[in-house]
């Protein structure tokens, strides 16, 4: 552990694992607030000039979309010859993934509780000219009085409006299909795939899959939404209205995340 960090924050027990790194629990020193540290092994990331790229924008990008009150805070970035260390806010209850693993059918107005801050998030982020690239439920964290915070900006991109962005990120069930086919796209990318978890919070079923990432990609493209009786039966209108303006797959009719704050079922619940 960097010496600077030991200084500030001390370091308990281990509470993620990731590719690069380990996440841990710590205390402030100077407050004693209960925060967490992602420590990353900068040697596994040095061969890799992409990721390596990706964990340093992280750290700037949490800076410059931090003061929301649905985005996860970073407090200080430390960094010696081994390690990168970000600390930022504690979320210690169950994550969005963890919730639906649980439930796996939410009702409208628990879905709605979910989707409005997720969708304030992601507004606000855009508003900055950021698009986070990987919106999935594991990155939707919640803090011990049950406040959403979207977290994990190491696929986010700067993008300027008008100026499309490149390249395949995202994961399978929630990526948009402009970037699984290859194409440039724009912001709208992460309303697609909050579009995807809003489905799976109604459905209990993501509305695009396959038993591989390969067939799971093949749906995505084709885009084909359904709402089969057996699982839709009881979801209002305003609910697959809003559906089908977030998992549009044409790019210039699919709703920005301001619009899907505007739309009726988001105001109303339906």
């Amino acid at each position: 552990m960097s010496e600077a960090l030991n200084r500030e924050y001390i370091v308990s027990e281990e509470i993620g694992r990731g590719k690069y790194g380990v996440v841990y629990r710590c205390h402030s020193v100077a407050t004693g607030h209960c925060r967490a540290v992602k420590s990353i092994n900068k040697k596994l990331i040095e061969n890799d000039a992409v990721d390596s790229q990706c964990l340093r924008n992280e750290a700037k990008l949490m800076q410059f979309v931090g003061g929301h009150r649905n985005v996860v805070q970073i407090f200080d970035v430390y960094e010696d010859d081994e390690f990168l260390h970000i600390v930022v806010e504690y979320c210690g209850a169950q994550d969005l993934y963890q919730r639906i693993t649980a439930r796996q059918v939410f009702s409208e107005s628990d879905a709605l509780r979910k989707m409005v801050p997720l969708m304030e998030a992601i507004s606000h982020c855009h508003s900055l000219g950021v698009a986070h690239r990987d919106i999935k439920p594991d990155n939707i964290l919640f803090n011990n009085y049950n406040e959403l915070k979207l977290a994990d900006f190491g696929s986010a991109e700067c993008f300027h409006t008008g100026e499309p962005m490149s390249g395949i990120v995202g994961t399978p069930y929630y990526v948009a299909p402009e970037v699984v086919a290859g194409r440039d796209y724009n912001e709208k990318v992460d309303v697609w795939s909050a579009g995807v978890i809003l489905y799976i919070m109604l459905a209990g079923i993501p509305p695009f899959y396959g038993d591989s990432a390969e067939e799971i990609f093949e749906a995505v493209l084709r885009a084909n939404l359904r709402f089969p009786r057996s699982v839709f039966g009881s979801v209002s209108s305003e609910a697959k209205d809003l559906l089908r303006r977030m998992l549009c797959k044409d790019v210039s009719r699919r709703f920005s995340a301001d619009q899907v704050l505007r739309h009726p079922w988001m105001r109303t619940g339906g």
